[in-house]
């Protein structure tokens, strides 16, 4: 790999990073959501995520109050820690949504 390329990679990395908030928060905009739920949408978008990376975003956006879990039963074993955004994650979704297509609108034009 040519450093151009590794040096590339490393950004889109980052901007990955920054739409992984955004894009968790979309997917449990509607209905609530487990954790694998989570994982499986976000790889069906081609969002590469792993475990490591999830748990404590999931942790950190539910401290800050932008989602809430609640425990539900399931027929595969213990109870099941679902995830759904809050209103105020609602809110920020919305305020961010408006900068990515601020941010879209500049890049075009460039």
């Amino acid at each position: 790999m040519q450093e151009s390329e590794r040096y590339a990679e490393q950004m889109a990395t980052q901007l990955r990073k920054g739409f992984l908030v955004y894009c968790v928060l979309k997917v449990c905009l509607h209905e609530p959501k487990y954790t694998s739920d989570i994982i499986t949408r976000l790889r069906e978008a081609h969002l590469v995520v792993v475990e490591g990376t999830i748990y404590p975003l999931l942790a950190r956006l539910h401290r800050d109050g932008l989602l809430q879990h609640e425990w539900q039963e399931s027929e595969q074993g213990p109870p099941r820690k679902y995830y759904k955004i809050t209103q105020f994650g609602e809110e920020v979704v919305d305020e961010l949504t408006k900068k990515i297509t601020e941010l879209n609108r500049t890049l075009k034009k460039l």
